[in-house]
């Protein structure tokens, strides 16, 4: 009894006098947000090699850390270090690197996962259970643990946050290697998003790239094992078309350009679906539509194009890069019915037959290339430079649906009599809808048949014609030879299924000395017709004045009408009554020539018997005083002193005097 009673007593005497040497350095109290680290430092088992942290027993740094509470120790075997918890926000995770533990096999970079340690807060538990030294692939959510960190180093990241419109990109630093020819690694299941980095290796995760990306969204994971490099998505605006490249797959067969159509790939962005449905590597066939698209661009370049818009008088000719090869079983079959070599069918490789009339396409460029051709009527020139020529004839390296190209120069031709011409020349050309594939078969572009065919032929037939006629001729059979350019073109240009609508003469311009000669010959030809024109014109003027002139007299004109007509009424009047009148003093004169006749007579008879009584003298003197008395002339003065006694010339005197002054005075001198 006493023997098994010293221990006890020894014991106990042992802490008392370690109570009253020590007093309270023997007590550890570990506050509630701290951990306690403790380093064991004398009475212990060494360290095992390949070991720094200390298990129970052993001398070190302890694997277990103090709880918070009020613990017990002597001072002298432990020493005690404070360390505040380790809290994860909402937005980090905790990256864990252990100092000890199993080392990692060959190959692993990362430590796998450890059963029991409760989130690497009870280190001796994960020493224990196979712990591996280094990077841990686990990792610390948010929340606050208290974890040695002395065996733990714990650096805290911020969490991956992919934005809205982004799309994160995701590389793995451990796993397996990527099988050879291969670009991504494989899609692995079960990881939820990367997040669960141990589910990743066990199933078969790859080192390097992956193919599955990151949607917007924040996650949770080891960001040492998986690194996230953010890019943006890939936002097809509207008229916009995304053109895919995959830089992964099988590679497409010989003499393909465009790898064909592939299912379920959800628009290239399950890139996993598309690889086991059997996507080829290079040009793809499927298009993106204007829309967001999250692909892995690791995986899928993708380019930008406009959609194809083909106006109203447009169409589309495509040419395919996709299908099967056209079956012509002969040359002959080939060329029947104007098909020209390479216009084929639909679903088949080369200048599809059926154009593309006005709309919007989703075109994909690589594997349709599209040569759009007016069917409107078309103005090529040749004159001075500033009118142009429109012409749209373009490939998909062209993103302008309109070119305005610069005329030809005027054509320069020689004439038969050696003069130097030049001409200006409008050719107006269309193409058919219907002929425009074969139109592009024969010649390849409207470009193509402008440049090598239209100018070329032009040029030679004017030239041709200019070489058979003198200069000015050439001028003055305009009309001629432009009839004739434009039969010749109409024939040549429906060798490419083109048609002709007319060929216009501009202008032709001659030498200057030409044109002197023939401007002087015209206007000394003009300069006499002037004069004609002049004569004519004063021709006209007199009669324009006589008509002016008469017009103005016409009231005159009108009334002396009717006063010669009056006049030729009274005219033929007085004819008649002259007529009459004359007719009757016809009868008068006759019945007047008989009276006189007869009054002659019998006047000559008294007459006579006159002479006989008084005397011829006495006779003519009795006459005279008759016609003095009848033209009551005073011919004898007032008082009249007579003479003479004669009886014979005194009674004479005295009858001629009685007879000059007769009448009145007759009675006073028969008084006196």
């Amino acid at each position: 009894m006493s023997i098994e009673l010293i221990p006890f007593e020894l014991i106990l005497l042992g802490v008392v006098v370690l109570v009253l040497v020590f007093g309270g350095r023997m007590l550890v109290s570990v506050g509630g947000a701290e951990v306690g680290i403790i380093e064991r430092r004398y009475f212990g088992r060494p360290l095992p090699d390949g070991r720094v942290v200390a298990m129970e027993g052993e001398i070190g740094f302890r694997a277990r850390a103090l709880q918070p509470g009020l613990h017990v120790l002597a001072p002298f075997l432990y020493q005690v270090s404070r360390e505040p918890m380790i809290v994860v926000d909402e937005d980090q995770v905790g990256l864990i690197e252990s100092i000890d533990g199993l080392p990692l096999q060959p190959g692993p970079i990362f430590a796998r996962r450890t059963a029991g340690h409760n989130s690497f807060q009870d280190g001796e538990a994960f020493l224990r259970n196979g712990g591996q030294k280094g990077p841990q692939v686990d990792f610390l959510s948010p929340g606050q643990y208290r974890i040695n960190t002395y065996l733990f180093h714990v650096r805290l990241v911020p969490a991956a946050t992919i934005p809205p419109g982004c799309v994160g990109i995701v590389s793995a630093r451990d796993g397996g290697p990527i099988p050879s020819g291969r670009l991504l690694a494989q899609k692995i299941t079960g990881h939820n998003a990367f997040q669960d980095g141990e589910t990743f290796l066990q199933n078969g995760g790859q080192r390097g790239p992956q193919i599955e990306v990151l949607l917007p969204g924040r996650y949770r994971f080891n960001t040492d094992l998986f690194p996230v490099e953010v890019q943006s998505a890939t936002v097809i605006l509207a008229n916009q078309i995304g053109l895919v490249t995959a830089n992964d797959g099988q590679p497409l067969p010989p003499g393909d350009l465009v790898a064909p159509h592939v299912e379920g790939h959800n628009d290239f962005q399950d890139a996993s679906a598309f690889l086991a449905n059997g996507g080829l590597r290079g040009p793809q066939f499927d298009l993106l539509k204007p829309g967001t698209y999250y692909l892995n661009p690791l995986m899928f370049s993708r380019k930008l194009d406009d959609v194809v818009v083909i106006n109203r008088g447009e169409v589309a000719v495509l040419v395919s890069n996709v299908g099967i090869e056209p079956n012509w079983d002969t040359t002959e079959e080939r060329l029947r019915e104007g098909q020209e070599r390479y216009v084929v069918p639909a679903g088949c490789r080369g200048i599809q037959a059926e154009v593309a009339g006005p709309g919007a396409y989703y075109l994909n460029r690589w594997a349709y290339i599209p040569y759009v051709i007016p069917t409107t009527n078309i103005t090529i020139d040749w004159a001075e430079k500033g009118s142009g020529k429109e012409i749209v004839s373009h490939t998909a390296c062209e993103t302008e649906a309109n070119r305005s190209l610069q005329p030809f120069d005027p054509l320069t031709v020689i004439s038969r009599d050696g003069f130097e011409m030049q001409v200006s020349v409008k050719v107006i050309i269309r193409v058919r809808p219907d002929q425009a594939p074969l139109m592009v078969a024969k010649i390849g572009s409207l470009e193509n048949l402008i440049d090598h065919v239209v100018h070329p032929m032009i040029d030679s037939s004017f030239r041709n014609q200019a070489s058979s006629t003198e200069a000015m001729r050439f001028m003055q059979d305009r009309a001629l030879e432009q009839e004739k350019a434009e039969a010749r073109a109409r024939l040549e240009f429906e060798k490419y299924h083109v048609e002709c609508i007319s060929v216009l003469i501009s202008q032709i311009i001659l030498p200057q000395d030409l044109m002197g000669i023939q401007t002087k010959r015209v206007i000394a030809a003009q300069q006499q017709e002037m004069y004609v024109q002049q004569q004519l014109a004063e021709q006209q003027r007199i009669a324009t004045v006589n008509t002016r002139a008469t017009a103005d007299k016409q009231p005159e004109l009108v009334a002396a009408q009717i006063g010669v007509q009056i006049s030729e009424q009274n005219r033929q009047q007085t004819i008649i009554q002259a007529e009459g009148q004359s007719r009757a003093i016809e009868l008068v004169g006759e019945a007047e020539g008989k009276k006189i006749l007869a009054l002659g007579s019998a006047t000559a008879e008294a007459y006579q018997k006159q002479v006989a009584a008084v005397g011829q003298l006495n006779l003519t003197g009795i006459e005279v005083a008759k016609a003095v008395a009848g033209a009551k002339l005073k011919i004898t003065p007032d008082i009249l002193v007579g003479g003479g006694k004669g009886e014979g010339s005194g009674g004479i005197f005295s009858a001629f005097i009685a007879q000059l002054l007769g009448g009145k005075n007759s009675g006073a001198n028969h008084g006196d």
